[in-house]
C-alpha cells in the first residue's frame, strides 16, 4: 500500500458506537482484480425470494446469541444447509474471552466450492446477533433479532451457495464462503476495537484451512434492509480501492449505482479489519452506511433491526452484484 497517496481527511473516534471510523481519500494502491466493467456476462438468476427465506429461517431461531439454544441450533442448520446445497463445511471451533472476561465458545463455519481449483475468492459476513439493545430507547438489555446486522449477510450467501450449486456453467474460481462468529459482542467503552469481530480475528490469526490465500475477499454487513446504501466504505479503499471500483463497476453495469453509491464513505473496523491487517488477505466491506453524525443506519444496535426492515430488493441487488463479481473472474 502506497500511504503517501492516502489522504487522511477525518478521524473520528464514536465511543457510543463502539467501532472506529475514519473518512479516507479514495487513492490507495492495491492489487488489481481480473473483473472488467466493459460488458455484463451471464450469470445464474438471484432469488430474492429464496434469499428472503433464509433471512427469516434465521430469525425464527431467535436472537443468534452466543452460548443461547438458538445460536447452536441455527449453527447445525448452516451446517446441514450448506452440505445440502453440495457446498463442503468444515467448523473452527475456538475460545475467546469477552470484553467483561466472559469465556465465550465460537464456532466459524467454512464451505467451499470447487475445492479443487487453485484461484479462490473468498465471501464472509458475522452470524450471530448482538445480545443488547443498547442504541435502543426500551427493552436496552434485551437481544435484538438482527435481521439485517447479522443475518442479511449469511441469507446472500446461502442464496449464492444455492445457485452455483444448480447452474449448468460455473464460475472459473473457486469460492469460499466464511461465517464468523463473536463479531457484535463489542463493548461501546473499548477505545482499541479489539472486543469486536472476534471470529474473524481469531480466523485471521489460524487461518482456516492451514494456509488459505484467496485472492481476495468481500465482506457483507447489513446488506438487507430497505433503504440500504453502500458508499465505498473508506478503509476497504485503503486496503483495496481496485477491488472496490470493480465490484463497483459491476452493480452499476447491473443498474444498481442507487445502492452501491460510487461515492466515499466512513472507514469502519468490522470483519474485514483482521482479515486485511493480520491474514494479509485483502478484502473489503459492503455495508449499509449514511451521512450524518452517527454514519450507521436508524435501525443499528436496536429492536428496529427485525424482518420488518429486510427488502427482497437490497438483497437482490447485493447478491446480484456478487454472482456478476465471480463469473467476471
Amino acid at each position: 500500500m502506497n500511504r503517501s497517496k492516502i489522504a487522511l481527511l477525518l478521524l473520528v473516534v464514536f465511543f457510543g458506537s463502539g467501532i472506529f471510523y475514519v473518512f479516507f481519500n479514495n487513492k490507495s494502491k492495491s492489487t488489481e482484480s481480473s473483473i472488467s466493467a466493459s460488458s455484463v456476462v451471464t450469470t445464474p438468476t438471484f432469488s430474492e425470494d429464496s434469499a428472503y427465506h433464509f433471512v427469516k429461517k434465521q430469525i425464527d431461531f431467535g436472537p443468534r446469541v452466543p452460548g443461547s439454544s438458538a445460536h447452536s441450533s441455527c449453527k447445525d442448520w448452516y451446517i446441514s444447509e450448506f452440505k445440502r446445497l453440495g457446498w463442503q463445511v468444515q467448523l473452527q471451533e475456538f475460545k475467546e474471552n469477552s470484553y467483561e472476561g466472559k469465556a465465550l465458545t465460537g464456532y466459524n463455519i467454512v464451505a467451499q466450492f470447487a475445492p479443487e481449483k487453485s484461484k479462490r475468492i473468498l465471501l464472509a459476513a458475522h452470524w450471530d446477533s448482538r445480545p443488547w439493545a443498547d442504541k435502543d430507547s426500551v427493552r436496552k438489555n434485551e437481544a435484538i433479532d438482527a435481521a439485517s446486522d447479522g443475518a442479511s449477510g449469511p441469507g446472500v450467501l446461502l442464496e449464492i451457495a444455492r445457485q452455483l450449486n444448480l447452474a449448468k456453467e460455473k464460475p472459473n474460481v473457486g469460492v469460499d464462503i466464511v461465517l464468523f462468529d463473536l463479531e457484535d459482542l463489542g463493548s461501546t467503552e473499548d477505545v482499541t476495537g479489539n472486543s469486536w469481530a472476534l471470529g474473524s480475528q481469531y480466523w485471521s490469526k489460524n487461518l482456516f484451512p492451514v494456509g488459505y490465500k484467496p485472492y481476495y475477499g468481500i465482506l457483507l454487513d447489513m446488506v438487507g434492509a430497505k433503504g440500504a446504501t453502500f458508499p465505498q466504505e473508506g478503509s476497504s479503499m485503503q486496503y483495496a480501492a481496485g477491488i472496490v471500483q470493480n465490484v463497483w463497476n459491476a452493480a452499476a453495469d447491473l443498474g444498481y449505482s442507487n445502492y452501491f453509491i460510487a461515492e466515499p464513505g466512513a472507514g469502519i473496523t468490522d470483519d474485514h479489519t483482521s482479515v486485511n491487517e493480520i491474514a494479509k488477505i485483502q478484502m473489503i466491506d459492503i455495508v449499509d452506511l449514511k451521512n450524518g453524525n452517527d454514519v450507521f443506519p436508524s435501525y443499528h444496535h436496536t429492536h428496529q433491526d427485525n424482518l420488518q426492515i429486510i427488502d427482497k430488493n437490497t438483497l437482490k441487488a447485493v447478491g446480484q452484484t456478487l454472482l456478476q463479481v465471480l463469473y467476471r473472474e
